[in-house]
């Protein structure tokens, strides 16, 4: 069964940089492109960037030049590197996959940007 597992998150004071990583089991990791969400207190999850299966990558425009999602294929895993934190950043972290057309989320790993 698909499996998506977040780890990597914390408090990081504002400026601060935080790697994320989600592993990934149950499926041809290579063969699908990956997403990595966030939810922050009383608002929707949103999309925070996705990388192809091909390595191409997007990005919401309010962690433009700032985040970087990449993947490795040998540990299926997909990363997101965070630098330049913000308190706006502040939310629970997802990954998430859509495998024969079904939505597949990890549980979630928590970022706090504060002082």
């Amino acid at each position: 069964q698909v499996q998506l597992v977040e780890s990597g998150g914390g408090l990081v004071q504002p400026g601060g940089s935080l790697r994320l990583s989600c592993a990934a089991s149950g499926f041809t990791f290579s063969l699908y492109g990956m997403s990595w969400y966030r939810q922050a207190p009383g608002k929707e999850r949103e999309l925070v960037a996705h990388i192809t299966s091909f390595g191409g990558t997007n990005y919401a425009d309010s962690v433009k030049g700032r985040f970087t999602i990449s993947r490795d294929n040998a540990r299926n895993t997909v990363y997101l590197q965070m630098s330049t934190l913000k308190p706006d950043d502040t939310a629970v972290y997802y990954c998430k996959v859509v495998y024969r057309r079904v939505d597949y989320w990890g549980q979630g790993t928590e970022v706090t940007v504060s002082s």
